[in-house]
């Protein structure tokens, strides 16, 4: 099954006799919103103007967990989750595509969530709302009720002792951008640096100038580069699981199965006692 869906190929699902449920993950990571400014509004974003169809998902109130000792992203209950996917309208036997703004990361998040709780058909529209030329509707949507019952597991999941113990074993990248693994700035987490042993690679180097994943063949290139080979354990984290959802979908395109430490920095960071490296190097 695809990972991402083009938006040409969008307009032929969503005219055709089975069109899949769609979800605006639109959200944007704010320093601002982090020390208690106002942030992003992606509702009223969606209410302005969304592909047809599609229903408005808050990361931050349907994707997530309240902030606090587990990150600033945690996993939500997953009653609390399956709730939320329901009232957009998802279903076990519809297939579903997820959209951002361009960025990918917050579409990715919805991704991985549904596919860690089982659901078999889900897509990110690559290169988000910014590569949909078609129509655009305004206000909200009332979706039917869907049916879908999240069951976690299907995807593999990492928390802090799992991360570091890969990091010796296997390969733990760090989605972030190169001068927050390097320590050399920390604009929301307490601490700066990276986990010990993780190898750098920016989430955003897995995309083309217009926002488009680059092609499976230089993806698995890319990976191959950072050490990745065929016997190679894989896991992913960025500042608080979103970005790194991103890679993790980026490696599912070039064909490598990858874990997620969704906690990632902003927990490791808050544990007192954990050890953090700084400087171009794992370690």
């Amino acid at each position: 099954m695809k990972a991402i869906i083009s938006a040409s190929e969008l307009a032929s699902d969503l005219a055709g006799p089975r069109p899949p449920t769609l979800l605006d993950i639109r959200w944007q990571l704010s320093v601002a919103a982090a020390a208690g400014a106002p942030s992003f509004d992606g509702r009223a974003a969606h209410a302005a103007g969304h592909i047809p169809s599609a229903v408005f998902v808050d990361l931050d109130a349907d994707l997530a967990g309240p902030p606090g000792p587990a990150g600033r992203h945690p996993l939500p209950g997953t009653e609390h989750f399956g709730a939320a996917m329901r009232a957009a309208g998802v279903s076990a036997d519809r297939p579903v595509v997820v959209y951002d703004g361009g960025q990918g990361w917050a579409a990715a998040r919805a991704w991985w969530m549904l596919r860690w709780t089982g659901h078999p058909d889900v897509r990110v529209l690559d290169g988000g709302l910014s590569a949909w030329d078609g129509p655009l509707a305004s206000g909200t949507e009332e979706p039917a009720a869907g049916d879908f019952r999240p069951v976690p597991g299907a995807l593999r999941l990492l928390d802090a002792d799992g991360a570091a113990a890969l990091a010796r074993t296997g390969l733990l990248l760090d989605a972030r951008a190169g001068e927050r693994y390097r320590g050399e700035v920390e604009p929301i987490d307490p601490v700066g640096g990276h986990i010990p042993g993780a190898v750098s690679a920016p989430t955003t180097e897995n995309v083309t100038e217009t926002g488009h994943f680059r092609s499976p063949a230089e993806l698995a290139d890319r990976f191959k580069a950072l050490g990745v080979t065929e016997d190679t354990e894989v896991a992913v984290y960025c500042g608080s699981g979103v970005s790194a959802a991103h890679e993790v979908l980026a490696l599912t395109i070039a064909g490598i199965p990858a874990a997620l430490y969704v906690g990632s920095w902003s927990e490791w960071s808050a544990g007192p006692g954990r050890p953090v490296a700084v400087g171009p190097g794992p370690e």
